[in-house]
């Protein structure tokens, strides 16, 4: 795999849990914790495929770097 798209998986996962992360504080979320006692999907999905892109891109990069 190209080191440009390990290194695009791993920004782009970084963006998502950020924004995941940010969303667990938002007005919706906190209604949703109130009634249900967890987070929005919304939140929980970004924070996940967030988590699994990073890692993705991390074991790319690693991959990537053994073979050149």
């Amino acid at each position: 795999m190209n080191k440009s798209i390990a290194l695009a998986l791993l920004v782009g996962g970084a963006i998502l849990l950020i924004f995941g992360i940010i969303a667990t504080d938002s007005f919706s979320s906190d209604v949703s914790k109130f009634f249900t006692g967890s987070p929005t999907d919304k939140a929980v999905w970004m924070i996940v495929g967030g988590a699994a892109a990073c890692v993705a891109g991390t074991v790319f990069m690693v991959r990537s770097g053994k073979s050149a």
